[in-house]
Parts: structure tokens; sequence; C-alpha cells
């Protein structure tokens, strides 16, 4: 009697589909940890353009000339001057219509975090 060697394509095909199977369980858990990453990076932008424009602040005694800084990969930031104070957003090419938004002064609600929609 000759002796079995390698795998049949029945026992192929069940491989397959038990990958295939773990794959589709997998992605979508994949595409939110992306998501939430990029969340993270817009608000950690955020942060930083906060401590940039108080550091302006601080020397100059007004936000007016303050440019916001380049953001992360994909990020894209911008300040406006308020009266009073600034509100800033932050949005990423990968999240098209999320914004995080983080402002401060008199006519602003002031967040200490920044805010995602």
């Amino acid at each position: 009697m000759r002796a079995h060697r390698g795998f049949t394509l029945l026992e192929l095909l069940i491989v397959m589909a038990v990958i295939a199977i773990l794959a589709a369980i997998a992605m979508p858990r994949f595409r939110e940890s992306k998501r939430l990453a990029y969340l993270a990076a817009m608000k950690a932008d955020l942060r930083n353009l906060v401590s940039s424009a108080e550091s302006q602040y601080s020397q100059d005694g007004s936000y007016a000339n303050y440019t916001a800084p380049r953001g992360s990969a994909g990020v894209t930031l911008a300040f406006r001057p308020t009266v009073g104070g600034w509100e800033a957003t932050a949005t990423h090419d990968a999240l098209p219509g999320v914004v995080c938004r983080i402002a401060n002064g008199a006519n602003a609600i002031a967040f200490t975090e920044p805010t995602c929609q």
C-alpha cells in the first residue's frame, strides 16, 4: 500500500474557509482600531497646538500673529483667534466629516479636552 503524502483538496478548502471566517471577524475590529488611532492623532495635535498657542500668547500677549503648526500625517489644523480667546479644529484625510475642536476664551465654550464629532 502506498503512503499518503500531502493534503486532499477537501482539507485545503476547509482550512481556507476557516481562515476566511477569521479574517471576516478581524477586519471590522482592525478598521475601528485605525479610526481610533486617527482620532487620537487629531487630539494630540490639538493639545500640541494649545501649548504652542499659549506659549506664543505668553510672549506677545496676543493670539493675532499665531499660525497653526503642521499636524501629523494626514491631519490638518486650523487656528482662529476670537474676542478674548481662540478656537482650533483638526481634521484627518482618512476621516471625512469628522472634526475635532477645542476652544478657549470669553466668547467660546472652554473645553479642557478636544471633542470630536
